[in-house]
């Protein structure tokens, strides 16, 4: 039997590869016997910072990880293949459906037992429990925060996290933004409206994104409003700490009045269809919802408070009278020194039969999180099954995320999300910097193929029949 603790994305990939090779797990998860600050119900995999998954070409790092997890039956990305929503691209869900998805598919496994409670401490090894995997996200309780830090043997690592505000689509002034993704990018025609949905969940405009552009004078207004605004207090920690690929939108905008139009603002690969002309500035929406009622603001995580928000954000082109479903937020995000602590295999150096998965591990982003777990989830498998666990080669993206946060300098650690620069290089890349992307790609492919051949994958122990 495999124990995990956590039941979000990496916990129940996690329990899915394992209950695949016929290895019974035990799931828990606190909610809702325990709240946390950000989690709005009771469903496993819920996403809470954004419904992106990102990319989803083989030209991007993430874009490959995700199609390497798919070779591997991932569950993450069945449910996200299930109940994506148009965002050009890039992967995006409709995230009250992929949690449900998720639940669904977890609560029909006869293998996986849920148990909803809060686990205090890092259970200790014992008789009947092959391994233990802990994938408590970066809302870990205090308690076990706590007991998490005193194993590792050194202060774990904090920081705070920021989610974007949501929009009702309804009060989107149309006649002020145009439909468009970047370079003309779409995934073709956009998922139609629900029974009793909004009429604004369909469009005939070519694009899976909302854009409110800006001219040099609006940019300076909104500017000027965002910098002097008021921000929510934090009260967690006693310094506040911010990943650099999900800083408040007011973070970045202190570091100089062009950094958004380099970051959440840039108006690049878009060009307004009524003047013909790229805009100087632009705020994104993206679809949140199938039913297309909900959007948000992309790439607008911020801590403002909420009166502010509403207040500087209504300057923006289109949101003059917008209504917020939900406000932007901040909320704590603790993880352990991946490097100082854990094998590629995502087993802890001091025990065997104990692995950390998802952000509390060291990584970043959904999809890392859910690959983490993956692999966690097949190397308990095998443990449970008397086999050794095993990575997959640095010329893969799982394998290098797992190489990475368990080589990477200890001392000025970071979670990162997956790039093709952690990964191995080809011994003779093309020149030019879109092949060289693809030829990686097809390597990585390869080689997970034959990696998962190999008599000594956990992917090769034997599955059970019924089910399956």
């Amino acid at each position: 039997m495999i124990q995990i603790v956590g039941g979000g994305l990496a916990g129940c990939e996690a329990a899915w590869q394992a209950a695949s090779r016929g290895v019974p797990v035990v799931l828990h998860e606190m909610r809702p016997v325990r709240p946390t600050a950000v989690h709005t119900s009771d469903r496993l995999a819920e996403l809470v910072c954004s419904n992106s998954f990102r990319g989803d070409k083989l030209d991007n790092a993430v874009g490959l990880l995700k199609e390497e997890m798919r070779r591997l039956g991932s569950l993450v990305m069945r449910a996200a293949n299930a109940t994506r929503v148009p965002a050009g691209a890039a992967l995006a869900v409709d995230r009250e459906r992929f949690a449900q998805a998720v639940t669904d598919a977890i609560a029909a496994e006869p293998l996986i037992t849920v148990v909803r409670d809060e686990v205090a401490a890092i259970p200790p090894s014992s008789a009947g429990v092959a391994a233990c995997i802990i994938a408590t996200g970066p809302l870990t309780s205090d308690a076990l925060s706590a007991d998490i830090a005193a194993f590792v043997g050194r202060a774990h690592l904090a920081f705070y996290d920021a989610i974007s505000p949501i929009v009702l689509a309804e009060t989107i002034d149309r006649d002020a933004v145009f439909r468009q993704s970047r370079w003309g990018r779409s995934l073709g025609p956009r998922a139609p409206v629900e029974p009793g949905g909004p009429a604004c969940g369909v469009d005939d405009g070519e694009g899976d994104y909302l854009n409110c552009p800006l001219t040099a004078e609006e940019y300076a207004r909104f500017y000027e409003a965002l910098v002097s605004a008021e921000v929510a207090a934090v009260h967690d920690f006693d310094r506040e700490r911010f990943f650099e690929g999900c800083l408040p939108v007011e973070v970045m905008a202190h570091r100089g009045s062009d950094t958004l139009r380099f970051g959440p603002m840039k108006p690049v690969g878009l060009v307004d269809p009524r003047t013909g002309r790229r805009p100087y500035a632009v705020v994104q929406l993206r679809q949140d919802t199938l039913a297309g009622d909900h959007y948000s603001l992309v790439g607008f995580q911020t801590q403002l408070k909420w009166g502010e928000q509403a207040r500087v954000l209504r300057l923006v082109p289109g949101l003059a009278r917008a209504e917020f479903v939900r406000f932007g937020m901040i909320h704590r995000n603790t993880y352990i020194n991946g490097p100082a602590v854990l094998r590629s295999t995502w087993q802890t150096r001091r025990r065997d039969d104990l692995f950390f998965a998802g952000q509390v591990s060291g990584v970043e982003g959904y999809v890392e999180s859910a690959a983490s777990g993956l692999l966690a989830g097949l190397n308990a498998a095998a443990l449970a099954c008397g086999a050794a666990p095993t990575v997959p080669p640095r010329t893969t993206a799982i394998g290098a995320l797992a190489y990475y946060v368990s080589h990477a300098a200890p001392g000025e650690y970071q979670p990162t999300n997956v790039t093709f620069g952690i990964m191995a290089p080809l011994p003779e890349a093309p020149r030019r910097k879109a092949a060289r992307k693809l030829a990686m790609a097809d390597r990585a492919l390869a080689d997970l193929a034959a990696w998962a051949r190999g008599a000594e994958s956990p992917v090769a122990l034997p599955r059970p029949a019924a089910g399956r």
